[in-house]
This record gives structure tokens, C-alpha cells and sequence, in this order.
């Protein structure tokens, strides 16, 4: 196994060459220190630019509020109860945190959004797009109690819904007609009632409709990501051609993920004060034979690479919420018959769905196609999943490349690319992802530059 000095000096010595600002904004056919030499097996750049922006624009969220405004007057309501995570910041901007502290957010067809919020963030809310709210010190929250106004008191629970309505109530929000981005529950409906006159409907289709449709604001943003995480497989794989057999799985995924952090963050501009440096995340993991023949394996990855084993190097990237997920599935010499058959039907039934995957179709039909072809090619046992799942700022997302999903493909909507194939009894898989994303005519785009070749996934130590 690889020493800890001889992992420190590789890795930092790759982290120290990698510093110069903007590296990684501009397509990566050079690759990147440490990765040079998988580097030159990628794709060449099409014609999507990565955004030189850190994260959209309150100007960005904005317009999508008045999108969804323009559609709840065109259904007749006043205004929308947000209490979604997701949809919050999709429509406000306001990257927060969830825990069981209630945050949510009315936006009302005319006027700006009314904060509900804990406390704890009343810094964030106030200082971005605020101009009303209502706030409670914590959950749960006792009447009158404020200790940061110096009100240290015991008092009854407060009912944070019920209190919420009221406060839109005292808005003059009362029999109006007006949605919540969820369904509510029946005892929560009751509430609204109560306080209110009238239920709220659920316009969570609407919101959900906007989400999966990407701009072109969020796929510059999404190719961002993509080129930081080319160079982190790079990286990976690089890592992996030199020392083989010396490093464990745990190994390259801490190496590679700690390279691609300095990489990404040499290039965001922060200053530690709110607003900055928001929505990232960056994780690149491996996992080397058995736990490759599962598809959520449930143990913690720390074995060593093997010759004749499958190797999945994996996770996903993400600036501002944009982003997702990129695998390669990776067979190392010597190679049996059913590893070479298992990786290339898995790898066609990728580029199968590259090219089938057109605005007008529906997601069953290319489940349809993908699964037809895996049964004809004699895999069938191998099957354990759909071909795809939509991805979004929240990871999984709707719509889904599923055989019982007849929802419509349309331009802007981006899936995830992982028609895998698992065999536990001989301790191999192979799942590949990426991100296609379906265009105005013809096959999806890719967003990574990672090729599906034999070159780069089956690989000799």
C-alpha cells in the first residue's frame, strides 16, 4: 500500500499546481496537474460555454418568481405558500439550511415575498431579498419568548403554522384564493380554514414543471461543474495508472475529492460573509470490487485495488445547485468474457440513451428501448433499475427514464445516465452516469468530456 508520505507529496504536490484562478472555467483539453495523462482522452468541447458567474443572479431568481407569479394569476390565485426547500431557493435565491426549524416563504402575485424563519437566520434573510417577515426565536417556540431581544421566558408552544396564518391573515390574505407549492395534509388544511376561510391548493406540479426545464443561465453553470469534475476523474484515474495496486478505494476518492475542492475553490470568490460560495458541493468517491455488484452498496468503501476487479470511480459536483453526477465504470486487466460483455452493454445502453433521449418522446419509451436491448443482449439477471433519473438541484428529480414515466421529453430537461448492470455472484458491476440533456432537435448533450471508451475504462496496472 502506498505510504502516507509518498500519498502527501503526490496529492500536493497536484493540489499546489492547480491554484491559478480560472483554470478550470475554460474547457479542459490541457487537464489539469496530476490528471495530464487521462486528460488527453477527452471529448472535444462543443459549443456550451461554462458561466464565468459563481452562482445565478438574484436577478435570475427574480424572473422565476415572476414566471410562477404569471402563472398562479393565470389560475386564479393570489399568491403561494413555498415551503419546499428547494423551491425556495429556486424562486427567492436564499440558500439556507433545513432542519426541523420551519422556513417558509409567501410570494404573493402582487408585492414582495413575506419571510417566516427561526432566528438563527435572521442574518441571511434579512440580507438578501427581504422586505417583510415574521420571525420566531426556535423550535419549538414559547409565546413571548425572544432571548436575543433579552425576553428569557417559559411560555406555551407555539403553533408555528397556525401562527404563520395568522400573520397572513393580519396581511389581509383572508378568503383569498391562494396555493402552497405541496399538498398539504388534511390537519394542516384544517388549519388554514380556521385562520383563513379557505383551503389552499396544491400548485406543486407548477413549481416542479418550472425546476425540471433548465436555463440556459443553469446549464452554463452545470458545464462549470463539469469541467472541474473532468479533471478531478483525471486526477483519479491518473492516480490510479501510477500506484494501482498500492492504493485502497478510500485512497483516491479522499485524494481526488481534496483535489478537485482546491481546484474548484481557488476560482470561487468569497469572503466568508453570506450569499458567497453557495449551493457547492463536491464529492468524488471509488469502490473496488464486490461492492461495484450492487448498486447502493451499504459499506463503507476502504479495499484495496485488485487486478482482474471492477472499479467505479463516481459522485458528483455541484456550484450553486448545478452540477450532478459522473461515474465510469472501470474494469482492470485481466479481463473475463462476462466482464467484457457486462461493461459493454452497459456502455452502448449509455450512448443508446444519448441518442434516444429527443424532445417529443416519452421517458417510457426509452426505458422502453434500453431495457428491450439489455434482455436481447442476455442480461437480463443483471437488471436491478431504470435506465435514468432526472437531475435538478436537489440530485434525483422528476421525470424519470422509467417504464411506467410517460411523461414528455422537452428541450431543457436534464437526466442522470445510468443504465447499470449487477452481478453480485460474480462480484462485478459496471454503472455509468453523466448528464444528458435533451435539445431542441436531434440527440441530448453531453455535459462531461469523459469519453465512453475501452481506452479509459478498461485499464492495464
Amino acid at each position: 500500500m502506498i505510504s502516507r508520505r509518498e500519498f502527501l507529496a503526490t496529492t500536493g504536490a497536484a493540489v499546489a499546481a492547480t491554484s491559478v484562478s480560472g483554470a478550470a472555467m475554460s474547457a479542459p483539453t490541457a487537464g489539469a496537474a496530476g490528471g495530464e495523462k487521462s486528460a488527453k482522452l477527452f471529448l472535444p468541447e462543443d459549443d456550451l460555454k461554462p458561466a464565468t458567474f459563481d452562482r445565478l443572479p438574484l436577478e435570475w431568481h427574480k424572473q422565476r418568481a415572476d414566471k410562477l407569479r404569471a402563472k398562479l394569476t393565470e389560475d386564479g390565485y393570489e399568491g403561494i405558500l413555498l415551503r419546499d426547500r428547494w423551491n425556495i431557493i429556486y424562486f427567492t435565491g436564499l440558500w439556507h439550511t433545513t432542519t426541523e426549524r420551519m422556513v417558509n416563504v409567501f410570494l404573493p402575485v402582487k408585492g414582495e415575498p413575506v419571510w417566516f424563519n427561526a432566528a438563527l437566520d435572521r442574518d441571511l434573510v434579512k440580507s438578501w431579498w427581504y422586505s417583510d417577515g415574521e420571525m420566531y426565536f426556535d423550535w419549538y417556540h414559547a409565546e413571548g419568548a425572544f432571548p436575543n431581544e433579552g425576553k428569557v421566558q417559559m411560555g406555551a408552544k407555539v403553533d408555528l403554522f397556525a401562527w404563520m396564518l395568522k400573520a397572513l391573515k393580519k396581511r389581509g390574505y383572508a378568503d383569498r384564493k391562494l396555493a402552497a407549492d405541496t399538498e398539504l395534509a388534511p390537519s394542516a388544511q384544517k388549519k388554514v380554514v380556521n385562520v383563513l376561510g379557505k383551503e389552499m391548493a396544491s400548485e406543486e406540479e407548477a413549481c416542479m414543471n418550472m425546476r425540471i426545464r433548465k436555463t440556459p443561465e443553469e446549464l452554463a453553470l452545470t458545464r462549470r461543474s463539469y469541467n472541474y469534475f473532468n479533471q478531478m476523474h483525471a486526477f483519479a484515474r491518473d492516480m490510479l495508472l501510477q500506484h494501482g495496486t498500492d492504493l485502497t478505494d478510500f485512497d483516491i476518492a479522499s485524494a481526488a475529492t481534496k483535489y478537485g475542492t482546491d481546484l474548484i475553490m481557488a476560482d470561487i470568490k468569497r469572503d466568508g460573509a453570506p450569499h458567497t460560495a453557495v449551493g457547492i458541493e463536491i464529492d468524488l468517491g471509488c469502490r473496488t470490487g464486490r461492492s461495484t455488484a450492487y448498486p447502493h452498496p451499504n459499506q463503507f468503501q476502504h479495499n484495496r485495488v485488485a487486478r482482474g476487479q471492477a472499479i467505479q470511480i463516481e459522485g458528483g459536483v455541484n456550484i450553486a445547485g448545478c452540477g450532478g453526477e459522473l461515474y465510469r465504470a472501470m474494469f482492470i486487466h485481466p479481463l473475463t468474457d462476462q466482464m467484457k460483455k457486462i461493461w459493454t452493454v452497459s456502455r452502448d445502453c449509455c450512448l443508446m440513451q444519448k441518442e434516444e433521449s429527443i424532445a417529443g418522446v416519452t421517458c417510457s419509451t426509452v426505458a422502453y428501448k434500453i431495457h428491450k436491448y439489455q434482455v436481447k443482449s442476455g442480461v437480463a439477471p443483471y437488471i436491478y433499475h431504470r435506465p435514468a433519473h432526472g437531475q435538478g438541484w436537489e440530485g434525483h428529480q422528476p421525470p424519470y427514464l422509467a417504464l411506467g414515466d410517460t411523461t414528455m421529453l422537452e428541450p431543457g430537461m436534464n437526466f442522470s445516465v445510468e443504465p447499470g448492470l449487477y452481478d453480485p455472484e460474480h462480484g462485478i458491476g459496471s454503472n455509468f452516469s453523466d448528464a444528458f440533456v435533451v435539445q431542441p432537435e436531434g440527440p441530448s448533450r453531453q455535459m462531461s468530456r469523459l469519453p465512453w471508451s475501452e481506452d479509459w475504462c478498461l485499464v492495464k496496472l
